[in-house]
């Protein structure tokens, strides 16, 4: 196991275009970090760096208090998992599992003490006369993990390592590979722009945008107290809602807004007026569709959940005061200000916030 650490790292490709810019990350020994962002945001160009198959333009990065920022990937002692599990379909699994230890020199006897365990802890032993074009995709992944596995890397990075599955097989997968993490203890840095996978599988989690990062914590800090508005909207489905008033926006999460029951303490809760617009049902749950003063936004409720008022309706509606995240209209940025008692009908109709536009899915109930 060992620590991996990047100062001032910088990455361009041209004078227009810089792909990581000035990223400072270092994980705990063991840690399971996630680089979570959409596409483009230099998540997959900062994991080529720590595996040595891009150079830096400038910055160091460490593995084990070691400074490796231009070493060859071979003497990094780390181990890389692709979107295409890169394997050999005219080999065995045995054999693919075996070429790294091949290549390593290492005698007969340590190849297959080496390949019984890393397909008895994957739970691929029964695989290994198999070809990749016998294999199901979990199957392939979990080959692809033992090959890396057997390397008995410092660090394991694993870029998008699930994109090929169905949504099906990607649950049981993140499942076996938080599993398998858990039980080797190795550090990973784990690449998606899924913030599902993000969530349920991470230590911790660092948001990039634009080749920067946004915000590194908890899943529960990222989900609770996002940064800015990008966290808030990218991570969460539906997103955060946000509602202007005045020079701020007032963040909350669509299960925190909830139909008004009697009267409001308002030292406790804010009320605001939602225009309905629809209902989704989701099996366990619904989301109800609105818009408060013209923004959209969305509840998340229980499916037994009646609403009270019809479509084209207005009704009110809360949320606790605890619940509620105030930014900056202007930066975006998260600041220290008690939400506001109540939020008028005078409040302009959309915010303009760097890294953020409203959308469909954008609604309040």
């Amino acid at each position: 196991m060992a620590i991996v650490e990047v100062r001032n790292l910088v990455k361009q490709f041209s004078d227009e275009v810089t792909a990581v810019d000035n990223i400072n990350i270092r994980t705990a020994d063991g840690e399971f970090l996630v680089l979570l962002g959409p596409s483009g945001c230099g998540k997959s160009t900062l994991l080529r760096m720590l595996g040595g198959l891009e150079q830096p333009t400038s910055g160091d990065i460490l593995i084990g208090d070691r400074v490796v920022t231009h070493l060859p990937p071979r003497a990094r002692q780390i181990a890389m998992v692709f979107q295409s599990y890169a394997l050999y379909p005219h080999m065995t699994v045995r054999n693919n599992i075996a070429f790294p230890l091949k290549a390593a020199k290492l005698t007969k006897e340590e190849q297959e003490k080496k390949i019984q365990w890393a397909s008895s802890i994957l739970g691929i032993d029964h695989l290994l006369k198999r070809k990749p074009g016998q294999l199901s995709g979990g199957q392939r992944q979990r080959v692809a993990l033992a090959r890396a596995l057997v390397r008995e890397p410092n660090v394991f990075l694993l870029d998008e390592p699930l994109s090929n599955l169905d949504a099906q097989m990607r649950a049981s997968a993140r499942d076996e590979i938080q599993m398998f993490q858990s039980q080797i203890g190795t550090t990973t840095i784990y690449v998606t722009h899924d913030q599902v996978e993000a969530m349920g599988m991470g230590h911790r989690i660092a948001v990039l945008n634009h080749g920067r990062i946004q915000q590194i914590g908890t899943p529960r800090e990222i989900y609770e107290t996002p940064a800015n508005t990008f966290v808030a909207t990218f991570v969460g489905s539906p997103p955060m809602n946000l509602v202007p008033h005045g020079n701020t926006l007032i963040g909350f999460r669509p299960e925190n807004l909830k139909p008004v029951q009697g009267d409001v303490d308002i030292d406790n809760y804010l009320e605001l007026r939602q225009d309905s617009i629809r209902e989704e049902y989701l099996g366990s749950e619904k989301l109800v569709y609105g818009e408060i003063n013209g923004i959209k936004a969305v509840a998340r409720l229980a499916a037994n959940h009646e609403v009270s008022h019809p479509e084209g309706s207005s009704a009110r509606v809360m949320v606790h005061r605890r619940d509620i995240r105030v930014f900056d209209k202007e930066s975006g940025e998260a600041i220290q200000q008690e939400p506001p008692r109540i939020i008028t009908s005078s409040e302009p109709a959309a915010p303009s916030v760097p890294g953020f536009t409203p959308s469909p899915e954008q609604v309040v109930s």
